[in-house]
């Protein structure tokens, strides 16, 4: 399977496409990211079944671990009932724009099946899921390859009913954060509107990838935002370092600027650093002016203090990673938090497993 993954669509680069291409003809790469050739993605995914380079699975679910330099991570990976947001069970925490879903939409109508998996958390302290995962976990898995980020994955296969039955009872209270997938989740909750079915209708469901917020083995990274204009910013702590400045960060309610040679800690009033940051700062900065059009973002601190050195941009404005639980109970009360607030790693690789959305089965 280690030629056959990729990262998730929206994190290859378009240097990288021929890569994955090159690695081998049936690579998800060739689905999920067609360019506009949505029909030729469909045809390929239907000739693959038919040619049985696809084989398909009893009714399963799916337990995926992936070892990497910082941990281990375990994930669920089944197919989850879509429910509007107005429900208050699927909770967003980022904005999205329509460019993104008008894409994914145009694929899933052509391809008709759920090609990546959604990435959800969850609190399941309370629930005997980790105790499950871990029984899972025990066997053998079925299948086990190099991810596109250098990890080492394995995935096992959950065909038992009465474990099925055992994971629906302990998630079926829970609410569940989009972790990433903003836009292929509300691309879903379209492409079920438009194609209709009854509630148990596969278009009714999107693939998902479900980990506890309490696995020692999720990382959330910061990233760190470039404004390509802005006027200074005062009221800060002066320090002497970009070192120093991101010391400065943990634990704290604060925001790191550089501009001018000179780095300061800007303290900011509130939960979440990212959320205030916009509130209190940029967006201030920014005006009416399009946030896509004058921020650049980086997780690399190193790369937006060259990019101010270098003209890119004149302030950068750095991050801590954020409070992942503070980020649920914001989306709990309907808040949302700019786009690029979190960045989960790694990502789980796109190929290990497909949902089709042919009409007339039944989950």
């Amino acid at each position: 399977m280690t030629n056959l993954v990729a990262p998730p669509y929206d994190v290859i680069p378009e240097q990288d496409l021929a890569h994955y291409r090159g690695l081998s003809p049936y690579n998800v790469v060739r689905l999920i990211r067609p360019g506009s050739a949505y029909e030729g993605a469909g045809r390929s995914f239907n000739a693959w079944l038919d040619d049985r380079i696809l084989e398909p699975d009893p009714a399963s679910m799916y337990v995926h671990e992936v070892t990497y330099d910082g941990g281990v991570r375990r994930d669920l990976v089944a197919a989850l009932r879509l429910q509007p947001y107005s429900d208050r069970v699927v909770l967003p925490h980022e904005r999205t724009h329509l460019g993104p879903k008008a894409d994914r939409l145009a694929l899933t109508r052509a391809v008709r099946a759920s090609l990546e998996p959604l990435w959800f958390l969850y609190d399941g302290g309370q629930t005997e899921l980790p105790t499950l995962l871990e029984k899972v976990a025990a066997r053998a898995a079925a299948v086990s390859f190099t991810g596109p980020e250098g990890t080492h994955d394995r995935l096992w296969v959950i065909s038992d009913p009465a474990i099925h039955d055992s994971v629906h009872a302990a998630l079926e209270s829970l609410p569940l954060l989009i972790a990433d997938g903003h836009h292929r989740y509300e691309t879903a909750l379209a492409y079920a509107e438009e194609v209709g079915g009854g509630p148990d209708d596969p278009s009714r469901f999107t693939l998902a990838l479900l980990t506890d917020l309490a696995d020692p083995g999720l990382a959330v990274l910061p990233t760190h935002r470039v404004m390509k204009s802005a006027i200074a910013v005062t009221g800060g702590e002066p320090t002497g370092s970009l070192e120093e400045t991101l010391a400065a960060l943990p634990g704290r309610v604060a925001a790191g600027t550089y501009r001018a040679g000179k780095f300061q800690v800007l303290p900011l009033e509130g939960d979440v650093a990212v959320q205030e940051l916009h509130e209190q700062v940029i967006d201030n900065l920014l005006g009416k002016r399009s946030a896509e059009d004058q921020i650049l973002y980086t997780r690399d601190p190193e790369q937006a203090v060259r990019w101010v050195d270098e003209g890119e941009g004149v302030a950068a404005f750095f991050l801590d990673a954020p409070d992942l639980r503070q980020v649920l109970r914001l989306a709990q009360k309907g808040k949302t938090l700019p786009q690029k607030a979190t960045y989960f790693h790694p990502k789980p690789p796109s190929g290990m497993v497909f949902d089709r959305l042919e009409r007339g089965r039944r989950l």
